[in-house]
């Protein structure tokens, strides 16, 4: 099984490229957001690889970091989504932005990705949201404005939430959602209100 890869960017394509391992070009599908990160024709490359091997064929799929890699995975657990349906969504969501619309239960934001409907995206934000775990928290993908610092009274609002007994990922989805409505200079008691509010609390 192929883990990464470092070699020559020969060629490049809608969804794949080819690299060129001494001497040996390896045909890699790519999201949109991966090709458009890649270094010009003739430069040194890295990916990392997800290997599928069928009956009928080996793919390689190639991300530019571990941390899109394990996105890919995360989103092919979930029943109708193939490897095309989730290179589509994370060709145009980065693994920050994806978390935040499970978070959200923003199936809107989801069903943006070719090939993806409304109900697509709805069992993907519906089966990934307690599974999602410290992919979605944890430093690599990151929780965005929420947890960057620059808007306190939003931290300090899920960190409420989470005082209270709701799951993090809950709190997160509910706050973003709360400061959609109220804006982004909303208070944190307003916030933790309006969070509560979306809980059913």
């Amino acid at each position: 099984m192929f883990a990464k890869l470092t070699g020559i960017v020969d060629s490049t394509a809608d969804d794949r490229t080819v690299i060129d391992v001494n001497g040996v070009g390896y045909l890699v599908f790519c999201s949109a957001r991966t090709l458009d990160r890649l270094p010009m024709q003739g430069e040194v490359a890295v990916l990392h690889i997800e290997t599928h091997v069928r009956e009928d064929h080996i793919n390689l799929y190639g991300f530019g970091d571990d941390g899109e890699r394990q996105w890919f995975r995360l989103l092919i657990t979930v029943q109708g989504v193939g490897a095309r349906h989730a290179m589509a969504v994370l060709g145009i969501l980065s693994p920050e932005e994806l978390a935040q619309a499970i978070a959200a239960q923003d199936k809107a934001t989801i069903s943006r990705a070719s090939g993806v409907g409304p109900k697509l995206a709805q069992r993907i934000a519906s089966e990934l949201k307690d599974k999602i775990g410290d992919l979605a928290l944890g430093p690599a993908a990151g929780l965005g404005p929420i947890e960057a610092g620059d808007e306190p009274a939003a931290a300090d609002a899920v960190s409420v939430l989470v005082n209270l007994g709701y799951r993090r990922t809950e709190a997160h989805g509910a706050v973003a959602h709360a400061r959609r409505e109220l804006g982004q200079q909303a208070a944190t008691e307003d916030l933790v209100k309006a969070g509560l509010k979306e809980l059913g609390a």
